[in-house]
């Protein structure tokens, strides 16, 4: 059976002291601020070091390495040192109401990154790859997000045109409906929701794959409603922010996912099709030149 270290050992370690910590002892907890306060001091201190600082025991450091999932101090340093490499940890960016604007900037420009690379890592590519294939063969798209999600689905109907998919990216809840009653086999539905809970966008889902349809979800997280009527997941998790400064973290990583399925898609493409991408892209280019005078 799986324990709480064994589920906690493969994540960034700043994020799970982060989360973590409300569960922690007192005195663990004391130990968790000062690694979240400054990590890069506790990556070159000893275990009597950080004992001092944190106002703690050296047992009260070890155990709570321990908690974190790792198998001692030295262990827990290595795992700290992995987590910095990508950026500063969202512990850090959250933003101050006496924060310059340079401060802002650069806490928001430092979150977006790390979460991008924390997304990265946790893609499926395996997944990705299966989505690639339904949208090979599929007849048709059909592709459904509201709110913010609706940006990504609005930049997914963009794309998919001009390599020869023929796709819809319905923004009316009413026509999502009928979209969605009228599908086929062969027919490919794209629902696209961060949380996975957006009841509109999951009855969308059971209603497409009860048509004969597939269905291929891009959301931020595995264990939702919407993965129980998804046929492929494509799972963009950013981590957890819900400063009301920074919302668009989510949408960045969804709208990159998208960009590298389509890309994979273009990849897979016949000549013919590229040639008339390429055909289509000068024309494009003409247009502009022409707009400029």
């Amino acid at each position: 059976m799986n324990t709480q270290a064994d589920t906690l050992a493969p994540r960034n370690i700043l994020e799970a002291v982060r989360m973590m910590r409300p569960d922690l002892r007192k005195s663990d907890r004391k130990v968790a601020d000062i690694v979240l306060e400054n990590p890069q001091r506790i990556m070159n201190a000893t275990v009597a070091e950080t004992a001092e600082i944190a106002g703690v025991s050296q047992p009260t450091v070890i155990r709570f390495c321990t908690a974190m999932g790792c198998e001692g101090f030295q262990d827990f340093k290595i795992r700290l040192a992995q987590s910095l490499v990508l950026g500063t940890p969202a512990t850090q960016s959250a933003i101050a109401v006496d924060d310059s604007p340079e401060e802002v900037a650069a806490k928001i420009f430092d979150f977006t990154m790390t979460s991008l690379d924390w997304a990265r890592h946790k893609l499926d590519m395996a997944q990705m790859n299966e989505a690639v294939n339904l949208i090979l063969t599929a007849r048709s798209l059909e592709i459904f997000g509201f709110g913010a999600s609706a940006i990504v689905a609005q930049d997914l109907q963009q794309k998919f045109p001009l390599l020869g998919v023929p796709c819809h990216a319905t923004m009316d809840s009413h026509q999502q409906l009928m979209a969605a009653s009228m599908m086929r086999p062969g027919d490919v539905a794209v629902t696209i929701s961060n949380t996975g809970e957006t009841l509109s966008i999951i009855e969308l889902a059971r209603l497409a794959r009860e048509q004969g349809a597939k269905v291929i979800s891009i959301t931020g997280a595995s264990n939702t409603a919407l993965a129980n009527y998804s046929d492929v997941l494509i799972n963009v998790e950013t981590l957890e922010n819900t400063d009301l400064f920074t919302p668009t973290t989510s949408r960045i990583a969804a709208l990159v996912a998208v960009d590298i399925l389509s890309t994979l898609v273009a990849r897979r493409h016949d000549r013919v099709e590229s040639q008339r991408l390429l055909r289509m892209k000068r024309y494009l280019s003409q247009v502009r030149k022409t707009q400029m005078f």
